[in-house]
């Protein structure tokens, strides 16, 4: 705000000037109080003759208005404009899109608005999309940008102008700012910015994706869900159609639902045909007449180029390896094998015990023969070998190992070795089975290396096998101490706890119905490791009910460091999936189901990420690479190549003729291989030990697959991982096609600006040089020479003698 103020310039005036007001006043008490006439009017006709006189007397002190000005020449302006796609929507009821408005207001004219900014302000222009670019006279304005970086154009032109008189932004938007997706701005350091909203607030008929959320159970029917948020403007009570399309233009699932006032939810369930990285096309349109999708040339929709998104889902890609130890051959390790035969993503390795030790004490050794010396299993075999097992080590076979080396010495007694698992399994099998080396192995498997680890049920587990106070016990989720219960129990129905619902992994049906008529036609258990509590933070998700209705923990899990732990207190699972086929393709799936959710989220020793870079309109991402060795630490020394290829290609062209009926894009899907692709070099990051980090930034949109290849410090290659996303800055720039004026009027706010109307661009030139500005002048103007001076004293007289000639007042 401009500070005026009036300044006193003949002093030597002010006494007499007193004087003569005290004078008149005192006579023109004395003469008004002579008067005969009604109190109100004598005083009203006084103050107005007091008034004039005050007025005249006033010029001979030659008083002064003062007030600052921006000086001419002296100060920057900035006019910056939108020349993103956004500016091609028309608005319901105009012939000319927002484009066109805004072209014209910044057409070149003799003596219009910019001519006039120009006599006061040194005017700068821009245009800006994706990035901040200055121009002459708005020449380059075509409306292809594809995003609209309001954010990122306002904090360049701060930092261009950092050090210089600027006085203001003229903001020329929509205000749907693709750079900002919480709709805030650090305006810290900001000039005055007088935003120009271009566009009107009427709703426009478009359906738009809003946001698309992927998220992955353990579910094998249904693993992936694809949910969209879809906004149908304008189509109230209309049918809208989602389609789910592969990369061959396949359908995949199609859902249909009445669209509301509000935001209406699409939940799409699928399972992939094949692991690793998939691309999936989602797009949106009402139907028309004949029930078909919408055409370009058919549409009444602002845009097309909002109804489409390319998704991308990552299963991971195997083979994930399962350790499973046991301490006799049983009918959990045959029931499980069978059933991740299934799974060509999960190997099932067993190392199952088939003889027990030769116990001794001390130094004394117990042998059930003199002179023997192999472990009694091989009784009355006329060979043995060197390989063959002695009195003192148990006999162990070895099933499903990827060659003659694996487990040859039995447990691993390493980490490297160890960690080449991604989950443990334990069964029937006693703590002293393995060393406390091995135990506390087992235990950074899973807190440090992020490994799954499940203990069965079976005789020798849990308590049985004495593993209280071990390091094994301690990450198990149930405590293992106290006194036991003498009382057996039997006759067991499981059920799901309320915690066991919530998790896809525990249950076979897709409803809650089903799934309990399910549990109800399950045969009963016999078999229960009892426990004397569940511990802080882990979670019972299924319930052992005895025929006293007494509850017990029957599946427990927990996370443990960077891992998870799962205890399943059943003996005899096996029975579930005896009855007949049905209950035995059920059992085959829960175990499947069982060792997905223990093997989620289990790193591997390169992980490869790709992350937005936040407020990029761009959407450039940072490629972070960890690499860790065998024992899982950091690998500093590596060498990181990134190959980047777009597999998966959303074209989008503005077609001009297609604007002038309404509709702003043409959208043409391509499905081609990663031709075109890009080789980078990650560097060590300075942050964290064994990251390495590139920068990508997606020049066409469409679905893009990474491919990571990390080598030692020898050059040989430690391993391979990909990652995929996609790329759409025109879905977030016609996310939302009503212009931003919540956003515009808070930027205003809080920067000390206004909100210019479109019309009012003239006004706006004629007073901003009177607001504040970097580097003002002072302008001086003598009041006496301002004729409003002396029209308020002659109207002050004026009024008083028409006020006596109306009463009669001589």
């Amino acid at each position: 705000m401009t500070l005026a103020a009036i300044v006193i310039s003949d002093r030597d005036w002010l006494l007499p000037a007193v004087g003569f007001l005290v004078v008149a006043m005192v006579l023109l008490v004395w003469t008004y109080l002579r008067a005969h006439a009604d109190r109100k009017l004598r005083t009203a006709c006084a103050f107005l003759k007091l008034l004039g006189v005050a007025a005249l007397l006033a010029c001979l002190l030659n008083p002064l208005w003062t007030s600052q000005r921006a000086r001419p020449g002296a100060n920057f302006l900035a006019i910056v404009a939108d020349n993103s796609q956004g500016m091609n929507i028309k608005d319901r009821g105009e012939a000319r899109t927002r484009g066109d408005s805004l072209t014209n207001v910044l057409a070149p004219q003799a003596g219009n608005w910019q001519a006039q900014l120009e006599n006061t302000f040194q005017v700068r222009r821009y245009v800006f999309d994706s990035r901040l670019q200055s121009t002459r006279d708005f020449a380059e304005l075509n409306f292809e940008g594809r995003a609209s970086a309001i954010g990122g154009a306002l904090r360049t032109l701060t930092e261009r102008f950092r050090g210089q008189p600027l006085a203001g932004v003229l903001l020329l938007t929509d205000g749907n700012a693709t750079d900002l997706p919480d709709g805030q701005l650090e305006v810290a350091g900001l000039p005055p910015i007088y935003p120009v909203v271009i566009g009107r607030d009427d709703p426009i008929n478009d359906i738009s994706i809003q946001k698309v959320a992927i998220s992955q159970t353990a579910f094998e029917d249904q693993p992936v869900t694809v949910q969209a948020d879809i906004f149908a403007g304008g189509y109230a009570g209309r049918m809208i159609t989602a389609q789910l399309l592969d990369q061959a233009g396949t359908v995949v699932q199609e859902l249909h639902q009445r669209a509301t006032r509000d935001t209406d939810t699409f939940r799409f369930q699928l399972r992939p045909e094949k692991p690793g990285l998939s691309f999936y096309h989602l797009r949106v349109s009402a139907r028309d007449e004949l029930g078909q999708f919408a055409q370009p040339e058919t549409s009444v929709e602002a845009t097309l180029a909002n109804n489409v998104r390319i998704v991308t889902v990552d299963r991971g890609k195997g083979p994930y390896r399962i350790l499973y130890v046991s301490g006799r051959p049983n009918w959990e390790f045959k029931f499980l094998n069978r059933a991740l035969t299934e799974d060509d993503q999960v190997e099932l390795v067993g190392l199952i015990r088939l003889a027990k030790r030769e116990r001794g004490f001390g130094s004394i050794e117990f042998r059930s023969r003199p002179g023997e010396s192999v472990n009694p299993l091989f009784r009355g075999f006329d060979r043995t070998t060197e390989d063959t097992e002695g009195y003192d080590q148990p006999v162990l076979i070895r099933l499903n190992t990827k060659d003659a080396t694996e487990l040859a010495g039995g447990f691993p007694k390493t980490a490297d070795v160890l960690n080449g698992y991604h989950a443990v399994i334990l069964d029937d099998l006693e703590a002293e089975f393995f060393t406390r080396d091995q135990m506390s192995l087992l235990q950074k498997f899973v807190s440090e290396r992020g490994g799954g680890f499940l203990m069965l049920g079976g005789a020798e587990s849990f308590l049985e096998g004495k593993y209280q106070h071990t390091a094994i016990g301690e990450m198990l989720p149930v405590y293992l101490d106290g006194p036991r219960e003498p009382r057996p129990v039997a006759d067991l129905r499981l059920n799901l706890t309320r915690e066991g619902w919530l998790q896809p992994w525990a249950r076979l049906r897709d409803n809650e119905a089903a799934e309990r008529k399910r549990l109800t036609e399950l045969p009963a258990l016999q078999v229960l490791n009892r426990v004397r509590d569940v511990k802080p933070g882990a979670s019972v998700i299924a319930e052992a009910v005895d025929e006293r209705g007494t509850k017990h923990p029957a599946l427990v899990a927990q996370r443990f460091g960077h891992g998870r732990v799962g205890a399943l207190l059943i003996g005899d699972f096996w029975r579930t999936g005896l009855r007949d086929e049905a209950t035995r393709s059920d059992q085959d799936k829960a175990w499947r189901q069982m060792m997905r959710w223990l093997i989620a989220d289990v790193p591997e020793r390169i992980q490869f990420v790709a992350e937005p870079k936040r407020d990029d309109p761009n959407q450039a991402l940072a490629l972070q690479v960890r690499v860790r060795d065998q024992e899982f630490k950091p690998l500093d020394n590596a060498t990181v190549r990134i190959t980047v290829g777009v597999v998966d290609e959303t074209e989008r062209r503005p077609r001009r003729e297609e604007a002038d009926s309404g509709n702003v894009e043409a959208v043409r899907l391509l499905t081609s291989a990663a031709t075109n692709s890009v080789s980078l070099s990650a560097e060590p990051a300075l942050t964290e030990a064994g990251l390495y980090e590139a920068q990508y930034v997606p020049r066409v949109s469409g679905g893009y697959l990474a491919e990571a290849v990390v080598t030692d410090a020898d050059g040989v290659e430690v391993g391979r991982a990909q990652v995929g996303w996609s790329a759409d800055p025109a879905a977030e720039e016609f996310r939302s096609l009503k212009p931003n004026r919540a956003l515009l009027e808070n930027l205003a706010r809080q920067t000390g600006g206004e909100v210019i109307g479109l019309n009012s661009l003239a006004a706006f030139a004629d007073k901003l040089p009177g607001k504040n500005a970097p580097i003002t002048e002072t302008v001086t103007t003598p009041l006496w020479h301002q004729p409003t001076v002396f029209l308020l004293a002659l109207a002050c007289f004026a009024a008083e003698w028409g006020l006596r000639r109306w009463k009669g007042l001589a």
